[in-house]
């Protein structure tokens, strides 16, 4: 099972309920969080994790209230005796980004590995996780990504007897492992059935509606999307900017044939944001209003 946390969902500047823009999921005890604004590690703090099971850090883009964060962070893993390395991953200009911060950041107990997003998709798989960044369309560079938890198909048991299969294999088999046993070579598409569904979570902000967004969302069990205004006489602003607007986001939600839909990073001066739902829920009846802490358990689906 994957789990999600919201651990800030302001935009821009934080404010007294709610922290910069990050996220955290969970996978057989290994962390990922996406973007880490400034307040990041007391969220994690207030949400009831610590930083040291993270082992992957991806970033959407280097404005502050994505990456100032950071340093602190990654000072708080090493004082929670993290020694395994952590993987950064982010758009062209990474090294540069993460050297500067990490000038008050200097000495770390554990290694820092770095991948750069050099073209407009980029997948990365790394323990367990399934990871496709895909450009958006805002005013710098600038990545969403899906998070994916593969699901294997079912072990033929059946399949394995009539073909002799010594039960000792069957364990290498089922981890996609090819095996020579007494001359004769198993290979796992003998015995195992085609790819069930797995997890999907998507998270994208500060961008305007994009088709690689539809297609990055496409079928997700939890869309967290940017809304960064709900005011109907903010769309000019959200244009200008390069940003969405709640009724977007459930557009885009929509298109994408998603489960669930989080609106994360509103504007700072945006109040009353759920006065605002009925209209979005028109749009996309799944769509919730992302809180700090708000937390989600997916698991496979039931077959």
């Amino acid at each position: 099972m994957l789990d999600v946390c919201l651990l800030g969902t302001a935009g821009m500047l934080p404010l007294p309920n709610r922290w910069l823009t990050s996220c955290l999921m969970r996978f057989n005890g290994e962390g990922l969080l996406i973007d880490c604004g400034e307040g990041t590690q007391v969220a994690l703090r207030e949400a009831g994790f610590s930083p040291n099971p993270i082992s992957i850090i991806c970033l959407t883009h280097y404005h502050a209230d994505h990456v100032s964060g950071l340093p602190g962070f990654l000072l708080s893993m090493g004082n929670s005796d993290r020694t395994e390395p952590v993987t950064i991953i982010g758009p062209k200009g990474l090294e540069r980004v993460v050297n500067s911060l990490r000038v008050i950041a200097p000495e770390l107990p554990f290694e820092i590995r770095l991948h750069e997003i050099t073209e407009p998709e980029d997948t990365i798989e790394i323990m367990g996780y399934h990871i496709h960044a895909f450009k958006v369309n805002h005013n710098v560079l600038c990545y969403g990504y899906s998070i994916e938890i593969p699901r294997k198909g079912r072990f033929n048991v059946d399949a394995a007897k009539e073909m002799g299969i010594p039960i000792q294999l069957w364990n290498l088999l089922q981890k996609g492992q090819n095996v020579e046993f007494e001359g004769k070579t198993y290979t796992p598409d003998m015995v195992m059935g085609a790819a069930r569904k797995g997890i999907k979570v998507t998270y994208c902000t500060d961008t305007r509606p994009t088709t690689s967004l539809v297609d990055g969302a496409k079928d997700s069990d939890l869309l967290i999307c940017e809304g960064m205004y709900a005011e109907e006489e903010k769309l000019a602003k959200a244009k200008k900017n390069k940003h969405m607007t709640f009724y977007e986001a459930a557009k885009v939600a929509k298109d994408a044939n998603v489960s669930k839909l989080w609106l994360t990073h509103f504007s700072p001066s945006m109040t009353g944001h759920k006065r605002y739902m009925k209209a979005v829920c028109d749009i996309f009846p799944q769509a919730e209003l992302g809180e700090d802490g708000k937390f989600l358990e997916l698991d496979f689906a039931e077959e």
